[in-house]
């Protein structure tokens, strides 16, 4: 919030500093040839919140569907246990319940407490290490041929999710194109603010508008990259792991 509100105040700084750089000129001295600069401004800073907006929602869908590859990886995997021996399953089947616990708890630290997140993060590895080594010993204790390959297919699927979820939790643009558009948007807000300079009366109705709603823009672009810190929350989708869990008992 505290971020939003500097943004707002220094797009509103920006533009009165503009205004005032207007009013010191006359106005066939402030009109010759600016046109053209300030639609290149202005549409180099439409074409990268465009950008940006687009690749922070692709990548916000895309973290959401990797909640349900999971739930349903993990859910084939539960289910598939079946056809290992009957002696091996409750152990089995006791570490997946934690397994899935330490996955759950991973995402709800990861924000509120970092050192308990990587402990979590300890916990699945070591699971998933555990799981293997007793399903796939199991495995090779059926009669039928085909356990082994289909047990290994749904655990490695269940495992390899895991770090695709890693991957795309810290996928986002380089710091230079956040750097790049608060440039361009201070830059846009200047020559904006110059173009009003022509008017003796503030616009406030303008001035307002314009600075809340490019806030508004560059903040819902960094709520989706980051959707477990904002208004923006991709929390909720973890209902769906959690229901997994809560099919297992």
């Amino acid at each position: 919030m505290a971020v939003t509100l500097g943004l707002v105040l220094l797009l509103i700084a920006c533009l009165e500093a503009g205004r005032r750089l207007r009013m010191r000129h006359t106005a066939d001295e402030a009109s010759s040839g600016l046109g053209v600069i300030d639609g290149a401004i202005f549409g180099l800073l439409g074409l990268l919140l465009a950008f940006a907006f687009s690749g922070a929602d692709s990548r916000y869908e895309a973290r959401r569907q990797l909640i349900v590859t999971e739930t349903n990886a993990i859910g084939t995997a539960w289910l598939r246990i079946d056809l290992l021996p009957a002696e091996a399953q409750p152990a089995i089947r006791q570490d997946m319940r934690s397994y899935v616990d330490a996955r759950i708890a991973f995402y709800r630290d990861l924000n509120d407490n970092p050192a308990r997140a990587r402990q979590d993060a300890a916990a699945t590895t070591a699971l998933q290490t555990k799981i293997w080594g007793e399903s796939t010993a199991a495995a090779r204790q059926s009669p039928l041929a085909s356990t082994l390959p289909l047990v290994a297919q749904s655990l490695n699927d269940m495992i390899d999710i895991t770090t695709t979820r890693s991957v795309a939790l810290n996928t986002h643009p380089p710091l230079a194109i956040y750097i790049l558009l608060l440039v361009l948007a201070v830059a846009a807000s200047l020559v904006a603010g110059y173009g009003m300079g022509d008017r003796r009366r503030r616009s406030w109705l303008h001035t307002l508008v314009y600075a809340a709603a490019l806030t508004m823009t560059i903040y819902t672009i960094l709520d989706l990259e980051f959707p477990r810190i904002g208004l923006v929350r991709i929390d909720r989708y973890d209902k769906v792991l959690v229901d997994q869990r809560g099919s297992m008992n």
